[in-house]
């Protein structure tokens, strides 16, 4: 009998600190590249409080709206956009990206990064989207769907950094937990 080991997903944890450092992880694109902007904000919990452990992965279109399929997302080579990326939480619950503002992936759709949050007290990850603020929104058909009070989760804000994305993992005094997505084969 072959004995497995279990995965995160099986178990409790934090376990991502395997699986985080490599060089510029967080950097889609390098830090003062043209049309680099920095994505960023803070995760917080049910009570609150920032998240110290939590790690963010994003996807993303590149700003013409393709979606990137070069192999090789943990290769930072400075020139190719691979779309992807991974940060940590510090102990203030904020994460940063460095990417490019996306383009809009299909006609009629608003352009929006892909995240994903893996962080204590989830058994599996969860998945969300941080909207590009602009004159798209409203024609998304995924925010369409959504109740009034509800879409504002998934927008990002404008700082002067580029764009501010909180993630509230449950329902707080005065902040609304963020909408999260399930997707075919997503197990809960």
């Amino acid at each position: 009998m072959t004995l497995l080991t279990a995965t995160p997903g099986q178990t409790i944890g934090p376990f991502f600190g395997y699986a985080l450092p490599f060089d510029g992880c967080s950097a889609l694109v390098p830090p003062g590249s043209p049309n680099a902007v920095q994505l960023s904000g803070i995760v917080a919990d049910g009570d609150g409080r920032p998240v110290p452990d939590a790690l963010i992965e994003i996807w993303q279109a590149d700003a013409d709206g393709t979606v990137p399929t070069s192999p090789g997302s943990l290769h930072r080579d400075g020139f190719t956009f691979t779309g992807w990326g991974r940060a940590s939480t510090g102990d203030d619950g904020r994460y940063s990206f460095s990417t490019v503002l996306p383009g809009p992936c299909q006609p009629g759709a608003a352009p929006f990064i892909a995240v994903a949050v893996f962080a204590r007290g989830l058994l599996n990850r969860v998945f969300t989207r941080a909207y590009v603020p602009g004159d798209r929104l409203s024609d998304d058909p995924l925010l369409a769907s959504l109740p009034p009070e509800r879409r504002d989760t998934l927008i990002a804000t404008r700082d002067a950094g580029g764009l501010r994305f909180d993630i509230q993992l449950q329902d707080a005094p005065g902040k609304p937990e963020t909408v999260f997505l399930r997707y075919p084969g997503h197990q809960r």
